[in-house]
């Protein structure tokens, strides 16, 4: 039987870039981007000797750089993705990495393998920028995914703070104090942005559309309605908490309920791919009589639309808004 690990090299590059990608951020700037971190990077940077100016001019030049790049070709399939990141990187910092994890792919390839320039120039740009999207894509579900587990204890942070006689400005600031990033330097920013006058409804409904989160729209709504017509807001923030902490622990029962359909839609997406690849290592002329025909390539290209179709609508059956 001969055998073809081609297929296999192509997966360990994939591999190696996206690995790649994590060691240049890792190295570049240490342990100041870490999620999760026990003091969170506002409060490191203030540590350091920043003015509260400077740190808000960094942070505020992290959060936009994203945003305004929007318009770079190629690097819009990114820039949302990288603007919840909050990656440190700048854009033009990561279109390097895109171009260099480009180069690394054809180099690996071009040894490693004994594939025509064509195929080696396309699946580089493939695996380069897809390295890099599946990167930065991981990197905003993670940063999200934990900025929403924080949020409830956040809120009742700020409902302890409000009930001890702190305004709301104080309490934003304790909870900046208190909880570690992400949250915790985006409240420490939106606590000095309204230090020099800025709207706080205002200040939390922009964080709410950068990152994209309904429960912090909850906030904003509920912290501007209060301003607006009057009230208790530690009971109104209390309230919500129980409903923003309820929606997570619904979030995380659909999750465990849907997760075997899930499992099923990832494993009836993948089999035919992994099948194939394990059919061209085994035996890389299975295909050789049927390949010259007129019909092969338009099936293939049935085969690749309905596995397409395949994958949209297993994502459609478990995907549930709660």
């Amino acid at each position: 039987m001969e055998l073809s690990i081609e297929p296999l090299i192509y997966i360990a590059v994939f591999g190696a870039v996206f690995l790649s990608i994590g060691a240049i951020y890792g190295l570049v700037f240490g342990n100041s981007i870490k999620l999760n971190n026990r003091v969170n990077r506002r409060l490191a940077l203030l540590e350091k000797g920043q003015t509260r100016d400077e740190v808000m001019a960094q942070l505020r030049k992290e959060m936009s750089q994203h945003d305004r790049a929007k318009q770079i070709p190629l690097y819009s399939l990114l820039a949302e993705k990288a603007q919840k990141a909050n990656l440190a990187f700048t854009p033009g910092m990561l279109i390097g990495v895109m171009v260099l994890m480009v180069v690394m792919s054809f180099l690996l390839m071009t040894v490693l393998t004994g594939a025509a320039l064509p195929i080696r120039l396309l699946l580089s740009f493939g695996i380069g920028i897809g390295g890099v999207y599946t990167w930065v894509n991981n990197k905003a579900k993670k940063r999200l995914a934990l900025m929403e587990e924080q949020l409830p204890d956040a809120v009742e942070l700020i409902v302890r703070s409000l009930r001890v006689g702190h305004p709301l400005n104080s309490a934003i600031g304790i909870v900046a104090k208190e909880i570690a990033d992400p949250l915790g330097s985006e409240m420490g920013f939106i606590a000095d942005e309204a230090a020099y006058g800025r709207d706080v409804p205002e200040a939390l409904r922009a964080l709410a559309e950068r990152v994209d989160l309904q429960d912090l729209r909850f906030l904003a709504v509920a912290v501007a309605i209060q301003q607006k017509s009057g009230g208790n807001l530690a009971e109104i923030l209390e309230g919500l908490s129980k409903v923003i902490r309820a929606r997570f622990k619904l979030f995380r029962k659909v999750k465990a309920i849907t997760a075997e359909a899930r499992w099923s839609g990832i494993f009836l997406s993948a089999f035919p791919v992994l099948a194939a690849i394990a059919i061209n290592v085994m035996k890389p002329d299975y295909y050789s009589e049927v390949s010259e025909t007129a019909y092969f390539i338009p099936a293939a290209c049935v085969v690749i639309v309905f596995l397409i179709v395949n994958v949209i609508f297993m994502r459609m059956m478990v995907n549930i808004k709660v």
